[in-house]
């Protein structure tokens, strides 16, 4: 009996390569034994002795080339395999490669038409075969691979690891079912095809959903997840590929909602707010010492209310002298080398190799009210999170800051502003700046300031920085390098000619000039061509033809710039402190949320990645920040304080005569007018600037 058993092994199987039984007694590919190598010396015959048993056509490259001149003649009856070269399999294992049956080639076998014939191949089954072994889509790459695990919580898991490996591999079936289902009905669907997802993608999306299980329901989480696995039992491939749709549609809606353009951010903020002060622009001008922020106590914060001392200056050029250039990265915080002048070795400008970072911050999810568990931190730029990855942008070489004033003092030395008599005392600049790494730390690139409230224009330029560019940092200084390139040295702007009408008030000759920017208008559709200077000095001196010590300065976080120009300006009116946080400094709130709480404007706002439009999103390309947009919305925002401010002294019996503003005479009476009108609302006669006379009554 054992031999007629073992008979069996030599006579192929019926149903070939397709024969799913384990323990099947047929022959089959795998079994044969593989050939020796072609560079194996064997003890038999040689090459022209006729070999006792058929050889079998081999896959293998190295054995094509050991055919001798009598072996093409002779026909090929054996099954051919797969093109991808591969290793025997183990015996008793099924191969990965997939092999069909073809019938003996009538053709002379030499060594070209058997490779055609093995990589032409003209059987359909083989190109279907072919067709597959090709991913429809490729997977996400900004997420880490992972393996069939569940993942690890915080807190107390919702079941045993034992429970949970069980459940999320019946769900990882479950869904791999329902996506080859759909693969085979898709046939030439294309739209359906982009929905097959890959082998890791379905990993993600059992892990994904097993995770969300497990931390939005706890208590009962058992039970759905048994729910979940027989759902999707039961789900058809067409219910399958509807609920696709639906995830794809929601994913879109999610990232259109975070990363949209101006028109679908306004939309979703509500139209903007009109800001009304009731004041002329001149009494704007006249009301801002009542908004002026001291900065006297607010060194340890960044604020530079006098230069520093000699002595100071000395004792940061000797430290950094011993540091040799050793610094901390700005944003992956290594410690690594710079070398101004490049090093003499390979030309390097710093040590420690790229720099991998993540460029948003922390922040905290949604909060779901229903579920007790922590939600986790991610990153606003790729919604990574917390310690999944290092980063997710990389840059040729770290970067550093220089915050100490004297440190800052040993590069270019602080300036307190000069007087200037040329310059209007109802005058007030709104100003910003954008900066970039060099291996000075964080160095000013451009200087923008407008006039206020107005918003007019008064200089745009950039600057040439000192000391070798490591990063522009253009995702949010808006500077890029044809910008430096493209730019054309700075001009100053002649004076206009006196008017010869003596009824312009404007014909005095000895009037200065409103504006140094000579900037040329920008095409439609063009990115603006700016003027540089070759300095911060030339930079600094043109800032301070415009201001004097008692112009007031409007920014947010002045600080910043102030310390990137070098200038201690005691006239100030910061927005970080005009708004503050309710946790005090050093926290602060952006200009970006202050303008969509506030006025309802969207500020800073990129392009999609898919926008077409030149005019506005250059083909979906990154912007940056402009810093005349920053410049104006923090005007707009101390317009906006005037207007509460101001309507909250009215109520208070401030007044305005003449262009200025008058305190109440006794506080104690508008205590008792408030008292007399019935203790919540305050009686006010006054002169409009219509000269009507004005009753109202006015919540308090």
């Amino acid at each position: 009996m054992d031999t007629v058993l073992q008979n069996l092994g030599s006579i192929p199987c019926p149903h070939g390569d397709r024969c799913t039984e384990s323990g099947c007694l047929f022959q089959h590919s795998w079994d044969k034994k593989p050939a020796a190598p072609a560079s194996v010396k064997h003890d038999g015959p040689d090459a022209d002795d006729n070999p006792r048993k058929r050889r079998k056509l081999s896959t293998e490259p190295a054995q094509s080339t050991t055919l001798t001149p009598a072996e093409p003649s002779k026909p090929n009856p054996e099954p051919v395999t797969a093109k991808k070269p591969v290793s025997p399999p183990p015996l008793g294992r099924k191969p990965t490669v997939l092999s069909v049956e073809s019938t003996p080639s009538v053709a002379p076998a030499t060594p070209t038409t058997q490779s055609a014939a093995i990589s032409s191949p003209t059987n359909p089954t083989l190109e279907k075969s072919a067709e597959k072994e090709v991913p429809i889509r490729k997977a996400q790459a900004s997420r880490k691979i992972e393996t069939l695990n569940p993942r690890m919580l915080k807190g107390v898991a919702p079941a045993t690891f034992e429970f949970r490996f069980k459940a999320l591999t019946m769900l990882h079936e479950q869904f791999v079912r329902l996506n080859k289902e759909m693969e085979k009905a898709a046939g030439k669907d294309a739209e359906s095809k982009t929905l097959v997802l890959t082998p890791q993608e379905l990993i993600w999306l059992s892990l994904d959903l097993e995770e969300k299980i497990a931390m939005d329901k706890p208590s009962i989480y058992n039970n759905v997840i048994k729910n979940r696995i027989m759902g999707y039992k039961k789900m058809t491939p067409k219910q399958w590929k509807a609920e696709r749709l639906a995830e794809i549609k929601k994913e879109e809606e999610r990232k259109a909602a975070a990363t949209q353009a101006s028109s679908k951010k306004q939309a979703l903020l509500g139209p903007p707010k009109e800001i009304n002060t009731g004041l002329t622009p001149q009494e704007e001008i006249a009301f801002l010492p009542h908004l002026l922020t001291s900065i006297t106590e607010l060194a340890q914060h960044g604020y530079v209310p006098k230069p520093p001392s000699e002595e100071e200056i000395k004792k940061a050029r000797e430290g950094v002298e011993a540091a040799m250039g050793w610094e901390t990265c700005d944003r992956c915080t290594k410690r690594f080398q710079v070398f101004p002048g490049r090093r003499e070795e390979d030309g390097a400008l710093t040590s420690g190799g790229p720099c991998t970072y993540h460029w948003g911050r922390l922040i905290y999810p949604e909060r779901n009210p229903t579920s007790t568990v922590q939600q986790e931190r991610t990153y606003r730029c790729c919604k990574q999170l917390a310690g999944d990855s290092t980063g997710c942008t990389s840059c040729s070489t770290h970067v550093f800051t220089v915050k100490s004033p004297a440190r800052l003092a040993t590069i270019v030395p602080f300036m307190e502003t000069p007087e200037n008599p040329s310059v209007p005392k109802d005058r007030a600049v709104c100003f910003d700046c954008e900066m970039c790494y060099t291996v000075n730390g964080l160095e000013l690139v451009r200087l923008t300031a407008v006039n206020w409230p107005d918003g007019k224009e008064l200089l745009d330029i950039l600057i040439r920085p000192m000391g070798e560019i490591l990063d522009l940092n253009s995702r949010f200084s808006g500077i890029w390098p044809e910008d430096l390139i493209n730019a054309q040295p700075w001009k100053p702007v002649a004076p206009a000619p006196p008017s010869l009408d003596p009824a312009d008030p404007d014909s005095s000759s000895s009037k200065p000039p409103t504006t140094t920017n000579n900037n040329p208008p920008e095409p439609v559709g063009q990115r603006k061509k700016m003027q540089i200077v070759p300095s911060l000095s030339v930079a600094r001196d043109l800032l301070f033809s415009l201001i004097s010590p008692t112009t007031p300065l409007i920014g947010h976080g002045l600080e910043n710039d102030l310390n990137a120009m070098r200038i201690c300006h005691p006239t100030l009116i910061d927005t970080v402190l005009l708004f503050p946080h309710k946790k005090a400094l050093p926290y602060r709130y952006g200009l970006k949320m202050l303008m969509e709480w506030n006025l309802n404007k969207a500020i800073q706002v990129e392009p999609d990645a898919d926008s077409a439009d030149g005019a506005t999103g250059q083909g979906g390309k990154l912007l940056g920040h402009d810093s005349a947009e920053d410049a104006r919305a923090a005007g707009d925002l101390v317009r906006f304080k005037i207007q509460y401010r101001w309507a909250r002294m009215k109520r208070e019996g401030w007044t305005l005569k003449n262009g200025e503003f008058v305190p109440p005479k006794d506080p104690k009476d508008a205590k008792g007018k408030k008292s007399e009108s019935g203790g919540g609302k305050v009686t006010e006669v006054r002169k409009t600037r219509d000269g009507t006379e004005e009753g109202e009554l006015v919540e308090v």
